[in-house]
């Protein structure tokens, strides 16, 4: 049986894991909606005169949202490795398909 001293501690750590993946996501939002702003030019009223604003110099900001957000779901399954409910239960089917197989096959030989 478990004592609660590793129960919590489980709970610490999985709560540090989602406040990580929250974060990022924070993270993810705020950076790539700036860089959306400013290559929409919305943003270009408040930067400083000297500030490159060609659009060339922000082809690359649809690239680096592409990356990011799958290095994002990557953090995501990470975080939710366990959670997947759907997952658990088509285990649990197949594992007693094939225990029913094979018991139907045993039957016929006997």
């Amino acid at each position: 049986m478990e004592n609660s001293v590793e129960k919590y501690e489980r709970a610490t750590k999985r709560v540090k894991e989602l406040k990580g993946f929250y974060n990022h996501i924070k993270i993810f939002v705020v950076f790539n909606g700036f860089f959306y702003l400013v290559r929409s030019g919305f943003l270009h009223q408040f930067l400083a005169d000297d500030f490159p604003i060609r659009p060339e110099y922000f082809e690359w900001v649809h690239t680096n949202v592409l990356i990011w957000g799958l290095i994002l779901v990557a953090h995501a399954l990470i975080t939710y490795r366990n959670k997947f409910p759907f997952v658990k239960r088509w285990e649990a089917r197949q594992i007693q398909k094939y225990m029913e197989k094979e018991e139907q096959e045993n039957k016929k030989y006997r």
